[in-house]
C-alpha cells in the first residue's frame, strides 16, 4: 500500500509542479520546430479543427507547430490524469475500499478542477473547465482498461484453480 501511496503523492505533486508553471517555462514549440522541422502529417492535421474554449483551434488558426503542441497538451491531460486514476484505484483497491474505481474517478475529477483552479492563479495560463473534462474521461478509459485487466486476469486465475 505505501508503494502505491507514494507513487500518488509524486504524480500529484508533479502535477502540480506542471500547473503552477507559466506557458513561457513549458512551451515545447522551439524544440518542434526542431524535432518536426518537414512539417509531418500537416495533410492530415490541416483537416483538424477542435473547439476549445469558444475558439477553433487548428493550423489555420495557430499555425503548425502551436498546434502540434495544443494536441500534445491535451493528450498529456488525458494521459497524466488517466495514470492518476489507475494509481489512485490501486491505492484504494489495495485497501479494500468498496466501489474503488467510482471513488478513484470522482477523485481525479475534483483534483482536476482543483489543478485548473491552480492555473487561474499562475500568470498566462487559464482554468478550463473543458481541461476537466478531458482529464475525467482519461481517467474513465484508464480505469476502464484496469478493470478490464483484473477482471481477465481474475477470470484466468479461477478457471485454472
Amino acid at each position: 500500500m505505501k508503494k502505491y501511496l507514494f507513487f500518488v503523492i509524486i504524480a500529484l505533486l508533479v502535477l502540480y509542479y506542471l500547473s503552477s508553471m507559466p506557458y513561457e517555462q513549458q512551451t515545447i514549440v522551439p524544440e518542434l520546430r526542431e524535432i518536426l522541422h518537414d512539417q509531418p502529417f500537416y495533410d492530415v492535421l490541416s483537416k483538424i479543427e477542435v473547439n476549445y474554449w469558444g475558439r477553433t483551434i487548428s493550423i489555420e488558426t495557430r499555425g503548425y507547430y502551436y498546434f502540434v503542441e495544443f494536441l500534445i497538451r491535451k493528450a498529456m491531460h488525458f494521459l497524466g490524469y488517466g495514470m492518476v486514476a489507475a494509481l489512485l484505484y490501486l491505492l484504494f483497491r489495495k485497501l479494500r475500499w468498496s466501489f474503488s474505481a467510482v471513488i478513484s474517478c470522482v477523485c481525479t475529477f475534483f483534483i482536476a478542477m482543483l489543478d485548473e483552479y491552480n492555473q487561474t492563479l499562475v500568470e498566462g495560463r487559464t482554468g478550463v473547465f473543458q481541461d476537466v473534462l478531458l482529464d475525467t474521461a482519461g481517467a474513465i478509459t484508464f480505469l476502464l482498461f484496469i478493470k478490464c485487466y483484473f477482471f481477465i486476469r481474475d477470470s484466468f486465475i479461477r478457471k485454472n484453480h
